[in-house]
């Protein structure tokens, strides 16, 4: 007999969910409500009958609400517990207007619009006949480059309410319309208006096309190899194992920046569909921005003005397109440009005319912000001359104390600006021969940092475990011309000036400070006398060895780094091989490679010098692939050896092996010009055979 009501039954497989599991399935996707309608009818039909709380619905009809695989974009998920009674009982009612069935577009629209149910019960939906458009158009009810607008009948504050008085509970507030239920037929109704349909934006003005790039196209093996490239720098799958140890793959990512020096060198242009991804990649890496934007060309500058993310591209060298013979141009563009712009037009400039760019600077600098002051004041640092020093020297009263530090900065490197030579002055007043004892330097440090003293960019307070008279010192001496020396000691030459006693123990600060000159000035006669044979580690030398090196020639760097590994083996090399130049010269490769053997040779676990390993797959020459390869061979483990060292330093020398012929190959595909050869791609595939080997073989 049918229950009470006139309605029966229906069977559990035919059931329809209410309007508050509507919405659920509805945020949830039609994957997860199918679970949990399935879980619910199967202890239905334990039971031998249907649930009692849901009504019965038409036959076939569909249990997933239209666009139930699509979440509403926003409906929160706390709206799930909407779906209970006050008292947490399941909500009942009749089927809402979100449940309206899939099928065509016209069907799902004649379900909505339709105020009575199949089963002939009248439909409720927000307490009235649902629309199927919904209402008017909204202008900004649209998400931007849909191709159109949303329709959304009421205003986003309806919408506001409801999740609203979903989040509070009925408890705590009445909700619309009265009750639980006419909450959830609301946010059902809302939610299908809103998706309704879509009409058409009004067209825009169409883009003015991307200029031309006359370069020679990429061979297709490079471009290839460059879409791996960039795929495996997304991805970033395969470099690492489960237990996060290096896998024997080479990283595909960490090759992009030779792939790109050597396409810039050949005189490539970039593949037009691969642009996007070389501009996110530049992006990511500030390291890959100067040689992907000029890898890129002018189509770079054109995609960047589209997409706020590649804005960088503005302001990091794409710019070359300057208005010549065009002041107005650019007068307009620096007056009226964005900050990237305008930067990159004052960098531009100041690499063609000097003087132009800091006039162009000098126009508006009074009306600059602070921190576009600091930027624009930095680019000076190109073509930087005596004819700067005159604006540098007014830049020292800037209100920003960044900014006076910066105009102190680059006046330190005029070695005959003004501020050099009241630095000198102070300099000689704390530093001097000893008469009395007849040899070494006697060193009286400022008493007192003064208002002059600071204007000229000392910084009165010390860093946290310094002292104050030692750090007045070490920036008075840092910016003093380093020719001054020879002069106040008694002509000697920087090696004798070094190798001279300090007396009271400040030997460390002024040689350190001497090392901050060097490197700041360029001075490799001074930067050779400080760092010496490498006879010493690090932390019993003054300065920095690595910055020193880089003020070298870079033949005498590799040169100074190959005695010094051979000296003091790995442990503290990764900064000084991070300063060589690529490819490393033989000496030093040679260095690294002994090192390396006479690491695994001890016993040690090859994760010890990742670093270098690493450095070693991209700096190494990769000719020196087929010398390495008896390495990668497993050897027999020895007494006393850590288990499983000698394996995995196979693994380590394998993917060295397999990287350096992988190198090989991407360079011989940029150098051939027509196209790639038998012999270039039989050398990718084993460098790709090399990668995929299981370790041992």
């Amino acid at each position: 007999m049918p229950p009470a009501g006139g309605r029966r039954a229906a069977p559990a497989e035919a059931t329809r969910s209410v309007p508050g599991e509507a919405l659920r399935d509805a945020v949830d996707g039609t994957e997860t409500a199918g679970a949990r309608r399935g879980t619910r009818m199967t202890n239905a039909a334990g039971n031998g009958t249907a649930p009692a709380h849901e009504p019965e619905s038409a036959p076939g009809t569909p249990s997933a609400p239209y666009g139930a695989a699509n979440g509403p974009e926003d409906a929160p998920a706390v709206l799930h517990g909407a779906a209970k009674g006050p008292h947490g009982g399941a909500a009942t009612g009749p089927v809402s207007a979100s449940d309206a069935p899939h099928g065509t577009p016209d069907e799902r629209h004649r379900a909505v619009g339709d105020t009575h149910s199949a089963a002939g019960g009248p439909v409720r939906a927000a307490g009235g006949p649902v629309r199927a458009a919904g209402g008017p158009v909204r202008q900004g009810d649209g998400p931007d480059g849909a191709g159109g607008r949303r329709i959304s009948g009421g205003s986003g504050e309806e919408w506001g309410e409801l999740v609203a008085a979903a989040l509070l509970g009925a408890e705590r507030r009445r909700p619309p319309g009265g009750s639980v239920r006419a909450l959830l037929d609301k946010a059902a109704a809302e939610t299908v208006r809103r998706r309704a349909g879509a009409r058409p934006a009004v067209p825009g003005r169409r883009p003015v096309p991307a200029p031309e790039d006359t370069r020679t196209p990429l061979p297709a093996a490079a471009e290839r190899r460059l879409a791996a490239l960039l795929a495996d720098r997304a991805g970033g799958a395969g470099q690492t194992g489960s237990a996060g140890r290096r896998t024997a793959g080479p990283d595909l990512g960490e090759l992009l920046p030779q792939w790109l020096a050597e396409a810039n060198a050949q005189g490539y242009r970039a593949p037009a569909a691969l642009l996007p991804a070389l501009l996110d990649a530049a992006r990511a890496r500030t390291d890959l921005r100067a040689e992907t934007l000029a890898f890129a060309g002018p189509r770079a500058l054109w995609l960047a003005r589209y997409n706020p993310d590649w804005k960088f591209a503005l302001r990091d060298g794409v710019r070359q397109q300057l208005p010549d013979e065009e002041p107005e141009a650019v007068d307009k563009l620096w007056q009226e440009g964005l900050f990237a712009e305008r930067m990159a037009l004052l960098s531009a400039v100041r690499r063609r005319d000097p003087a132009a760019g800091l006039r162009l600077l000098a126009s508006t600098w009074r009306t600059e912000r602070a921190e576009d002051r600091l930027m624009f004041l930095d680019a000076l640092r190109q073509g930087l001359g005596p004819a700067d020093e005159p604006f540098l020297e007014r830049a020292l009263s800037d209100r920003s104390r960044t900014v006076r530090a910066t105009a102190a900065e680059l006046l330190a490197t005029l070695p005959d600006s003004a501020l050099a030579a009241r630095m000198a002055e102070r300099a000689r007043s704390c530093v001097a021969l000893d008469r009395v004892g007849g040899t070494g330097i006697v060193v009286e440090a400022p008493h007192e940092c003064d208002a002059d003293m600071q204007r000229d960019g000392v910084m009165a307070k010390p860093p946290t475990g310094r002292g104050e008279r030692a750090w007045w010192l070490s920036q008075i001496v840092e910016a003093t011309p380093l020719g001054v020396w020879q002069e106040r000691l008694g002509g000697l030459s920087p090696e004798r000036i070094v190798a001279l006693p300090v007396a009271d123990g400040w030997r460390d600060d002024l040689h350190a400070a001497w090392c901050g000159a060097a490197v700041r000035q360029g001075n490799a006669e001074w930067a050779r006398a400080l760092i010496g044979e490498p006879t010493e580690p690090f932390a019993q030398g003054p300065g920095d060895p690595a910055k020193l090196l880089s003020v070298l020639p870079e033949e005498e760097r590799g040169a100074w780094a190959a005695r010094f590994i051979a000296a003091h083996g790995l442990s503290e090399a990764f900064r000084i091989l991070g300063v060589c130049g690529v490819p490393w010269p033989v000496p030093l490769g040679r260095a690294v490679v002994d090192a390396l053997e006479i690491a695994r040779e001890a016993g040690s676990y090859p994760w010890s010098f990742s670093g270098v390993m690493g450095l070693a797959e991209r700096c190494l020459d990769p000719s020196d692939a087929e010398r390495l390869a008896p390495l990668a061979a497993v050897p027999g483990e020895r007494e006393g050896e850590s288990p499983g060292a000698g394996a995995y330093w196979a693994e380590s020398f394998q993917r060295l092996v397999a990287t350096l012929r992988l190198r090989s190959a991407m360079l011989a595909e940029l150098r051939e010009h027509d196209g790639s050869s038998q012999a270039e791609g039989d050398g990718t595939d084993r460098a790709e055979h090399d990668a995929d080997r299981p370790r041992g073989t």
